[in-house]
């Protein structure tokens, strides 16, 4: 794989590994904007390296998406953009700054789930992560949802979609964690219906699956960790 020689188009790259991670977020908001975009899979550090020291990633971090002539890093800037771009983000400033809060909110516990697999004690780990979620981060979209079917502005946003991806995540990892909130399950079988969501949740999409082994392998190989 030749990572430097990747061409600038109209057609959207995204850099990553071949894993949820960082980059699961954006590839589910491309998917709902409609968007397809193609994907360059990092499997040594050699080609992390190459790309860090090669000018293409700002603060040598990843993801990378390459939209617009552009080369996007920070997840939430590029998150941002895109719902920008494609409508799924509000021009009114106080519910711009509400979409924004949710997303940051469900990034948070979207970071503790992803550390899951890289826990030293994970059964500890675990139960920290559930208790939080059932305590801190769920019982406010519950909340939200009991008013509306959606969580800003009564249409999709950036934050439903975030949301969605969330509780699924959540759900693979402590099945029951949702019983107690009705409608935010009834949310997740509303979003399910729309059809690109319903397309990017079958088999074969580019949605990634719950993290492996040979993922977790990966990315300690990759980073060093």
């Amino acid at each position: 794989m030749k990572l430097n020689k990747t061409k600038m188009s109209d057609k959207v790259v995204l850099t990553y590994l071949n894993g949820r991670g960082k980059m699961e977020s954006i590839r589910w908001l491309l998917a709902v904007a409609g968007v397809e975009f193609d994907e360059i899979f990092l499997t040594t550090r050699q080609q992390y390296l190459t790309l860090a020291h090669g000018g293409s990633l700002m603060f040598q971090q990843l993801p990378l998406v390459e939209i617009d002539d552009m080369k996007l890093i920070q997840s939430k800037a590029i998150l941002n953009y895109i719902a920008e771009k494609y409508n799924l983000h509000s021009k009114d400033p106080k519910e711009r700054v509400m979409i924004n809060m949710f997303s940051e909110g469900l990034m948070d516990l979207m970071d503790l789930i992803m550390m899951l697999p890289f826990s030293v004690d994970g059964k500890l780990q675990a139960m920290y992560v559930q208790a939080r979620a059932k305590k801190r981060y769920m019982p406010v979209f519950e909340r939200v949802l009991s008013r509306s079917d959606y969580l800003v502005g009564g249409r999709l946003t950036l934050a439903d979609v975030q949301l969605l991806e969330c509780s699924l995540m959540l759900e693979e990892n402590f099945p029951d964690v949702l019983s107690g909130f009705p409608n935010i399950k009834a949310f997740q079988e509303r979003m399910k219906k729309i059809p690109a969501i319903e397309k990017f949740l079958l088999p074969g999409s580019k949605r990634k699956p719950k993290p492996d082994e040979v993922y977790v392998k990966t990315v300690k190989s990759i980073f060093k960790l």
